[in-house]
């Protein structure tokens, strides 16, 4: 089942689901785009809230593995991974936010005793960068601080940006000692993604849990550095669903992970992929693949831990090379 299928990353993962010949029900709260949809598709569609725990246990009582593509996360991710326990069914999704992944942890013995696997941001950067940063993690003896930086570029998605809108006032962590810890959001840190060093704004991003979760290493920062349009003005309603085609062709992601251990040996790896809905949707249909597959482990788990650290190399054409000025 996808969740929120009739949105604009929800409808990509779809259609690669299918691509990929996987049996899908579409779900989600609004019913005439659905049934609109699963006419289309000639697929099954079931449309529900996710105010009832009864309505969503019976809708997912045939389901073997729920992707959910429902933001503002915060709002569906503890209904659903409830449920999703209550009727031992995988839950994946592909939250940026990090409601997910804190319940996850909350949840983690929970699932586990149920035989459900919990895997927040199975697309998107928590897969890119959890992928890079095993990459360097295993370049490096004895790994102690890592600090990611994603480039972002290219217009956003309606729903992306009432995500983000939403959760501006979340404050600013980052990862010391193995504890999350506030920072200054105004801490600016360079990273060169290939074309020289580049100002980059410290943000919380899922990584700060995914990765210690995944390699437990001590120290995490998590950077962007936006180019292009940047976050969008104006009332976000009247955005379109998101940047087409041509859009996200001409918008390709990089990230940079940056490795230091005790002793103070550096190393840089870089990242280079499509754009990151491109991504994230290819991503989240092929996760939910091989999780059908068997490909799967009870309790929390990462992108990187599950499928391992050439996971963002097989989709699309994703490259992860060791940085020119690595040392």
């Amino acid at each position: 089942m996808i969740y929120g299928a009739s949105g604009y990353t929800g409808a990509m993962i779809t259609h690669h689901a299918q691509e990929a010949g996987l049996q899908i029900i579409v779900a989600g709260r609004d019913r005439e785009k659905l049934a609109a949809m699963a006419l289309k598709m000639d697929v099954a569609f079931r449309a529900f809230s996710l105010d009832d725990p009864d309505t969503i246990d019976s809708a997912l009582e045939d389901i073997d593995v729920l992707i959910n593509c429902a933001g503002p996360f915060m709002y569906t991710a503890r209904p659903l991974i409830s449920a999703a326990i209550r009727q031992k069914v995988h839950y994946l999704d592909v939250a940026a936010e990090l409601d997910s992944y804190q319940l996850a942890e909350v949840f983690d013995e929970t699932a586990a005793a149920a035989g459900v696997m919990l895997l927040p941001g199975c697309g998107g950067s928590v897969a890119m960068l959890g992928c890079l940063a095993a990459h360097a993690a295993a370049e490096i003896k004895n790994p102690a601080r890592i600090s990611l930086a994603l480039h972002v570029t290219g217009t956003m998605s309606r729903g992306s940006a009432v995500s983000a809108s939403e959760n501006l006032s979340t404050v600013c962590l980052l990862r010391r000692n193995g504890q999350l810890m506030q920072r200054e959001s105004t801490d600016l840190q360079n990273f060169d993604f290939g074309k020289g060093p580049q100002a980059c704004f410290p943000v919380t991003l899922p990584d700060v849990i995914t990765i210690w979760k995944a390699m437990e290493i001590p120290d995490i920062e998590t950077f962007v550095y936006v180019s292009g349009e940047g976050f969008p003005q104006g009332d976000l309603a009247d955005l379109p669903d998101g940047p087409t085609d041509q859009e996200r062709e001409a918008s390709r992601y990089q990230a940079v992970a940056e490795v230091v251990n005790a002793d103070g040996d550096t190393l840089r790896m870089l990242l280079d992929t499509v754009n990151g809905y491109s991504f994230t949707a290819q991503a989240a249909a092929e996760a939910g693949r091989r999780v059908l597959a068997g490909e799967c482990l009870p309790g929390f788990q990462t992108p990187a831990t599950i499928f391992g650290k050439h996971f963002a190399e097989t989709i699309a054409d994703t490259r992860i090379t060791v940085a020119d000025n690595s040392r």
